[in-house]
């Protein structure tokens, strides 16, 4: 396509495509298709203009060759556009925003005071109405308040006044929907489906497979701690599912034969399955939509105190206006009481507020499920990490095979992935990419497999029993035994690393030693979060005592716990909240999740086991564990502001109604100014917590 060059510096370049009149559609196209391109940074496509601003780094030639032989068509096929952007929400509130700006300019200059009157009464309706549907209801709520005020206006034939104080609610209503239902999008976006691969059933044998290449009728195969990648019904099996994301459920729900079961829901326990019945998962997105807005977890304590708050406050402010007609019998000082509330401004801008933290929150690779965890994460002073995928990278890699019992190195890792690659593990993952980078292939030639949840997976293979696990699971719960004569062997392998040990009939086999570096901003992030405000660090691990020991050491944790089960870091968090202490619990793995969910808050890492990015009440991209300290650095930001609102609001409208008894300001500049400072409130509310944060990236 024909592109011109419009203005040019370093790493920036704004261009202009030829290409007539550009849609919404084809503006995500562009904008997804340059953000694609190695080396660059940002995009932002204007379709009115049909320009595209980009800032890249490196060489432009990558970039000149990709505008050059860009087409709609092509970059289309590529399917790089998710489901839903923000672009097509942004320009419906935009244009309304304006729409009723411009309306009311046009009034303002234009029409005659009759046709201003007449309009101020029609539109008067919807207030009036909806209070009197409260009055009906017995309830004195700020829809009362906003009819008694129009009502009051009308009455006096103070037409302009009441036409000022329907503006400014209008302005209100656009701005809350408008950042409740882009923060709703954005949470909804980071929630999605995230799978690449499915096991399918084919033949009495499994296959892993595309998702893009399953249809509807075939059958796949899900375990404990995987994501149900596409909606169905249950053919075979049974299992134990967490359907949170969809219906809000805080407990798993039995699905059996017959059962139907949706994308995105997790199999907590079990194995089943399924008769794909909707390929690419069917309205996943707009189950999600609904559950957040119906949800009330999007409340936080701080925006429930707002919103009953400005409710209580309704009473005081109509018997604040008639004691002051009672005392003056001055009308123009009663309104100049009813003009101006509290509650308009609390019940505006604290939503607003926490909606727009959140989804600043996606802008930092950070999704959180709710505010109310946002205000947890604030008041935090405990937060406990997992090891394996938090602490330490989440692609630990095989550093050596240990065989027994004068076993073949390769069969054993061949036999130790065929097990392994079913379940969704950092450690479990490592085992099959050493397999794979050998060309160790394999059939499935083994029976059914059972996963036992931060211990091993049981098999049976050629009619032995095979299981592979921890030291726990293998000699205590297993009873499995060292080769005789081996034991040196066995007492010899190097405590640095993790280990698997992988046992054939009741005998070691192997133990598949696993290099587990320590993140390199491990260290730097725990000193962060202590200066935070965080004042207690904790290491939980199922690993050996002594490799826990070393991390411990090298991170700088103030207290390290080895060996432990799943129940063990859920319950030592239950004691921590029951001593008065708020608690995050971050983890990546199906053993995490009760510990994430006994938390105050629990952080999953997002390329995780899906039972915990479900469980999780926030999520953190893999990349960085600075990511937590700048959750912690957002969640008080947000605290603060919402402070800061409560502060303002008071005062300032406080300082109004004296002014306007007093005789000093008309009700009329009092409607106005209450107003102005409502919208710029939430309009301030809406600004990045952290610019500079921002500014950098």
């Amino acid at each position: 396509m024909k592109c011109k060059i419009l203005h040019e510096a370093r790493g920036h370049m704004r261009v202009h495509l030829v290409c007539g009149r550009m849609t919404l559609k084809e503006a995500d196209i562009l904008e997804y298709y340059l953000r694609a391109v190695d080396g660059v940074k940002e995009v932002k496509v204007y379709d009115r203009t049909q320009d595209a601003v980009i800032v890249y780094q490196n060489d432009r030639t990558s970039l000149i060759r990709a505008l050059a032989t860009f087409s709609f068509a092509k970059a289309e096929s590529m399917e790089l556009v998710p489901d839903h952007t923000a672009r097509a929400l942004n320009r419906e509130f935009e244009d309304k925003l304006v729409f009723t700006v411009l309306r009311r300019a046009m009034a303002k200059m234009f029409f005659p005071a009759p046709i201003r009157m007449m309009l101020a009464i029609i539109r008067s309706a919807k207030y009036i109405k909806e209070g009197v549907k409260a009055l009906l209801h017995g309830h004195l709520s700020v829809a009362v308040l906003d009819a008694t005020a129009v009502t009051v206006s009308l009455v006096r034939g103070d037409f302009d006044t009441a036409g000022s104080v329907m503006f400014m609610l209008r302005l209100g209503e656009i701005l809350e929907e408008w950042t409740h239902k882009k923060s709703v999008a954005d949470l909804a976006g980071a929630m999605s489906l995230n799978v690449d691969k499915v096991w399918l059933k084919t033949n009495g044998t499994e296959v892993l497979m595309p998702i893009g290449d399953i249809q509807a009728g075939d059958r796949i195969v899900v375990r404990t701690g995987n994501m149900i990648p596409l909606d169905g019904k249950v053919v075979e099996g049974e299992a134990l599912v967490n359907q949170a994301s969809m219906t809000g459920e805080s407990l798993p729900v039995q699905k059996s034969v017959g059962s139907y079961v949706y994308a995105g829901t997790v199999a907590e326990e079990g194995e089943c399955v399924i008769c794909v019945e909707k390929a690419m998962g069917g309205g996943r997105y707009d189950r999600i939509v609904h559950m957040i807005e119906e949800s009330e977890k999007l409340k936080s304590t701080a925006e429930d105190k707002a919103s009953r708050l400005a409710d209580k406050l309704v009473p005081y402010t109509l018997g604040g206006t008639a004691l002051t007609y009672l005392l003056t019998r001055n009308v123009t000082k009663m309104l100049a009481v009813l003009m101006v509330d509290f509650s308009c401004a609390l019940k505006l801008s604290m939503p607003i507020a926490v909606l727009s933290a959140m989804r600043e929150s996606s802008a930092h690779h950070i999704s959180v499920k709710g505010g109310r965890f946002m205000e947890a994460v604030a008041n935090a002073d405990t937060i406990v990490f997992d090891k394996t995928g938090t602490l330490t990278y989440a692609t630990p890699r095989v550093a050596m095979v240990e065989t027994f019992g004068d076993r073949e190195e390769s069969e054993m890792l061949r036999l130790a992935a065929c097990l392994e690659e079913h379940y969704p593990h950092s450690m479990a993952n490592a085992v099959v990419a050493e397999a794979k980078d050998r060309g160790l292939s394999h059939e499935e030639y083994h029976s059914r497999v059972e996963y036992v949840v931060a211990h091993g997976i049981s098999s049976t293979v050629e009619g032995k029993k095979v299981i592979i696990g921890s030291a726990h699971f293998v000699f205590e719960d297993e009873g499995c035994v060292i080769p005789e004569g081996e034991e040196a062997k066995f007492n010899a392998l190097p405590a640095e690393y993790s280990h698997l040990y992988l046992c054939i009939s009741g005998v070691l086999a192997a133990v598949i030693c696993i290099s587990d570096p320590l993140r390199k901003e491990a260290k730097d992030a725990i000193c962060a979060l202590h200066a935070c405000g965080i004042k207690k660090v904790v290491m939980m691990t199922g690993d050996n005592r002594k490799t826990a020991e070393a991390v411990a050491a090298e991170v700088g944790v103030d207290e390290f716990y080895a060996e432990v089960l799943p129940e063990d870091k859920a319950n030592f968090i239950r004691r921590e909240k029951e001593m008065g202490r708020t608690v995050i619990m971050v983890g990546d793995g199906v053993n995490d999740s009760p510990a994430l969910s006994e938390a105050s808050v629990g952080v999953a890492i997002n390329t995780g086991a899906a039972i915990a990015r479900e469980i999780a009440d926030i999520t953190v991209a893999a990349g960085d564990l600075y990511e937590l300290v700048t959750l912690r650095q957002l969640s008080t930001a947000l605290m603060a502001r919402i402070h800061r609102n409560y502060r303002f609001i008071v005062g300032f409208n406080l300082m109004l109604i004296l002014l306007g008894v007093g005789g000093i300001i008309q009700p009329t500049t009092s409607a106005l100014l209450h107003n102005m400072s409502t919208l710029g409130i939430s309009l301030k509310s809406m600004t990045d917590l952290l610019p500079e944060k921002a500014e950098e990236e």
